[in-house]
């Protein structure tokens, strides 16, 4: 049986541009969230051409976001799995660095777009009443400092991390997305 993949991988600026593709993001996630699977299965869900997926499924090795499952693999079908189960992404350690800025925008682009996917496939399913009363879509528009951004920050993700590692045996898997960050105004928010 295959081990649990460790738990982050923390981005630098190589594996930023190695990431920073939205193919890639959506074919890692989907090897997080739903397991091992082979290039053509995951061309299949994706409706991409085999090819193409196999050269990025190779880019994404070659900097350590996926591996070989050597257990399910055989010489004609290779096999691939998550090799962590989160990326870990420190905006501020890109700040300085002028040739991260664009993969930067492309990863967090590609992030938000599979985020926004996962949401609108949710309103697409048929879930019961139950799960239907119990999600939350919402936004909030706060004054916050820097620094009390962070404890909230910090707050949240304790919150899901003591909800991660003690988990509701009968329970479905959930998405849960966190996104806070500042922002100037665009004439859509009120003051």
């Amino acid at each position: 049986m295959s081990e649990s993949p460790p738990s982050a991988k923390k981005l630098d600026a190589r594996s930023l541009r190695g990431l920073a593709h939205p193919l890639r993001v959506r074919l890692l996630g989907l090897l997080r969230v739903d397991g091992p699977a082979t290039g053509a299965m995951l061309a299949t869900r994706l409706g991409e051409d085999r090819g193409n997926i196999s050269w990025h499924l190779r880019q994404l090795a070659e900097h350590g976001f996926i591996v070989e499952d050597a257990e399910r693999g055989t010489k004609r079908e290779r096999w691939w799995r998550a090799a962590h189960a989160y990326t870990e992404l420190t905006v501020h350690d890109f700040v300085d660095d002028p040739e991260s800025r664009e993969p930067l925008a492309r990863y967090l682009r590609a992030s938000l777009e599979l985020d926004f996917l996962r949401a609108a496939a949710f309103s697409l399913d048929d879930w019961p009443r139950q799960w239907q009363e119990a999600v939350e879509f919402s936004g909030w528009r706060v004054r916050l400092t820097p620094e009390r951004l962070q404890a909230a920050v910090a707050e949240i993700t304790a919150i899901l991390n003591r909800l991660e590692t003690e988990p509701d045996a009968d329970g479905e898997r959930v998405v849960i997305q966190l996104q806070a960050f500042p922002h100037r105004g665009d004439g859509t928010a009120a003051p």
